[in-house]
């Protein structure tokens, strides 16, 4: 049912996405090389996830991630079947030499990038005034620029093939503004933002974009930016990393823009939509806000 639904999707995304002359050149160009999809922030979480879901419907996948030995960890949990299929890329994407290091690396292992996933964030918790220059530096860097980076470098080939597609991995944060998280919120709405205007660009020429929101997942993220002291670790439910991966490949292959895991976040969203922000920001405060043992543990 899903492919079939797939098959129609396309045929309406690529219901301007005439047969030319350059369309033909361009795939004709790739004919001898295999697709692949290429996931940041591939070794572990959401990343790893999307991995498994992808290998499972037989892609071919490269892990990109600065961490040599995580990915080495990612790789041992594939299993031997879907190994041939994934292999790996220690760069770190904010350099600027990436987006070639990756091409190389498709091109040394014979494929071609046919859908692009930008999962790589970090965060940032506490008061904003708290964050060195560096770390705020580092988070727009691997959020915002590298991600932009990587999507307008991998778009121009997409369209002239007039298929692919990019899955932009944002957060449900993104719709509002986020008092003790505020830049990484802030950079989740940069990414929101980006993603439906560049889907709406490319309307009708085969190229999808899609962009997954979801609410807090069960991954060690929230620890690394020492947000585990905060109320809505407590209060709000985890959603799996496989789960959002599922949902965020059903959409992407279904045509989606953007997709919200799980029903109760689907409706956080829409009650985050409705509420004025004199109503929501100072709940989002609250929920974010760490209890006052985690803010003296956490890191300055």
């Amino acid at each position: 049912m899903l492919r079939f639904a797939s098959n129609l999707a396309m045929l309406w995304h690529g219901r301007k996405s005439r047969d030319t002359p350059a369309r033909r050149n361009a795939r004709a160009a790739v004919r001898h090389l295999k697709p692949a999809v290429v996931i940041t922030g591939g070794s572990r979480g959401i990343g790893l996830a999307f991995a498994h879901v992808f290998l499972e419907h037989g892609a071919t996948v490269l892990l990109v991630a600065r961490n040599l030995s995580d990915l080495q960890t990612a790789a041992q949990s594939v299993n031997i079947q879907e190994g041939e299929r994934c292999f790996t890329l220690a760069c770190d994407i904010t350099a600027p030499d990436a987006s070639g290091r990756i091409d190389r690396e498709l091109q040394q292992r014979g494929c071609y990038l046919e859908c692009l996933v930008n999962n790589a964030a970090m965060g940032l918790s506490g008061p904003f005034t708290r964050a060195t220059t560096g770390q705020i530096d580092e988070l727009v860097a691997v959020n915002i620029a590298s991600l932009t980076r990587l999507t307008r470098h991998a778009l121009p080939n997409m369209i002239a093939r007039g298929q692919g597609g990019i899955i932009n991995v944002a957060s449900l944060g993104g719709y509002v503004p986020g008092p003790n998280q505020a830049a990484y919120y802030a950079s989740k709405a940069y990414v929101l933002s980006l993603s439906e205007a560049i889907a709406s660009e490319l309307s009708g020429l085969g190229v999808r974009i899609t962009t997954v929101a979801p609410g807090p997942v069960a991954t060690g993220f929230h620890a690394d930016m020492g947000a585990d002291g905060a109320r809505y670790r407590v209060l709000l439910p985890e959603l799996t990393s496989e789960h959002v991966a599922r949902s965020g490949y059903r959409a992407f292959t279904l045509g989606q823009r953007v997709v919200v895991p799980g029903l109760l976040y689907r409706l956080v969203f829409l009650s985050l939509r409705a509420l004025p922000h004199p109503l929501s920001v100072p709940l989002t405060a609250w929920l974010l806000k760490n209890s006052a043992r985690a803010a003296r543990n956490a890191p300055a």
